[in-house]
């Protein structure tokens, strides 16, 4: 048994090597005057190209799972929860940056609700205004569960990641609503969710394997939102397997849907297995790690739009969102990335069984990188 576990830790040592230079690129990407953080470090030469909720938000979830949040200095904590609350629309309730093109992407604009809400919560705080209801500014779908049956049936699932994100963030909604209401819609997305998944893979909609992994990541949101296991399991397991084996990694969404949806499907996974899914996992992230000491969404450059970058270049969507850009999408580094690395790092850790230890180089004089006297 104490054999196994060094040979695991072992295994895991050249991913650990990958995060040596990261918490100085990530205290870089933190704006003093905001409160919020950037995307790149490129966002920080275009006027336009503000410290965003995104951005933001996953920047923080990166500071939690390394154990960070409570040793957040008082003042920028306090400019954190500004930033948060300042964002939401007093007349609607939703959270929006001041980019106009954001609040015409569904995705996004349900994701920001989430993101700003829960973290404000941890922080023992509440949003300023309402949230949007069923009865106020929630889309019009939720108007009953008709409305929202027909919804579901008329997204275009021909790229996967894509449509099941849009069908995944109806969750959002969902939960704001009372128990028995939410039930008979709950109903309502798992009966017509278990009806299109394909029964050979386990996988929903079209599009690439690692396409159609990431859409069926995207889905398991929804499920385990309400606590629901993925109907079958076994199926998605193999998939995700066979795709790790075969098909190349061009984006960090790919390498952590994958990870992310076996932890999730807390299946018993053997030593093999195991040991391929992480070699191949961190080869896939070598790739994508940067000189700047962040990581990047793509092989070629980091997309300078991350709302849309789900639909590859040759591949089509209808209706795509205007694109939100948040840098200049050059060879470096993004948070979009980053956040998915450290997330990544710490499933291996769970997948093998092992106490994920964040105690990383640069770690505990983090706060210092942004100000120096913050000790």
């Amino acid at each position: 048994m104490e054999l196994m576990k060094k040979e695991k830790k072992a295994l895991l040592k050249p991913m650990e090597e990958l995060f040596s230079d990261f918490f100085p690129w990530l205290a870089g990407q933190y704006d003093k005057e905001s409160g919020g953080f950037y995307y790149a470090e490129s966002s920080k030469n275009v006027e336009n190209y503000l410290p965003d909720i995104e951005s933001t938000a996953q920047a923080l979830n990166i500071l939690e799972r390394y154990q960070l949040i409570e040793r957040m200095p008082i003042e920028m904590k306090q400019k954190v929860i500004t930033f948060l609350q300042q964002k939401q629309n007093e007349n609607t309730g939703y959270f929006l940056d001041d980019n106009p093109n954001m609040v015409n992407d569904e995705v996004m604009v349900a994701r920001a609700i989430g993101y700003c809400s829960n973290r404000l919560m941890k922080f023992g705080k509440k949003p300023l205004y309402p949230l949007p209801k069923k009865d106020s500014s929630a889309p019009t779908y939720m108007e009953s569960t008709e409305t929202y049956k027909d919804w579901l049936s008329n997204i275009d699932l021909r790229n996967s990641w894509r449509g099941c994100d849009r069908l995944g963030v109806s969750a959002v909604y969902l939960a704001q609503l009372s128990d028995d209401t939410r039930q008979d819609y709950l109903n309502v997305a798992l009966d017509f969710f278990k009806e299109i998944q394909d029964p050979k893979t386990g996988l929903w909609g079209e599009g690439s394997m690692y396409v159609r992994i990431s859409g069926t990541f995207k889905l398991h949101t929804f499920y385990s939102k309400f606590n629901i296991p993925l109907p079958r399991r076994e199926k998605i397991y193999e998939s995700i397997l066979a795709c790790l084996k075969t098909e190349t990694a061009t984006d960090m969404c790919y390498i952590r849907n994958s990870v992310n949806l076996l932890d999730y499907l807390d299946l018993k996974m053997p030593k093999s297995d195991l040991f391929d899914v992480i070699k191949i996992t961190t080869e896939n992230m070598k790739k994508l790690k940067r000189l700047d000491g962040g990581f990047s969404r793509e092989i070629e450059n980091s997309p300078s739009a991350p709302n849309v970058a789900q639909v590859k270049q040759g591949d089509y969507y209808p209706d795509m969102p205007v694109a939100v850009h948040l840098s200049q999408g050059l060879y470096e580094g993004d948070m979009n990335a980053s956040t998915q690395a450290v997330l990544i790092h710490m499933l291996c850790y769970r997948l093998a069984n092992l106490e994920f230890d964040y105690r990383h180089p640069n770690f505990e004089s983090f706060y210092s990188m942004i100000d120096s006297s913050w000790v």
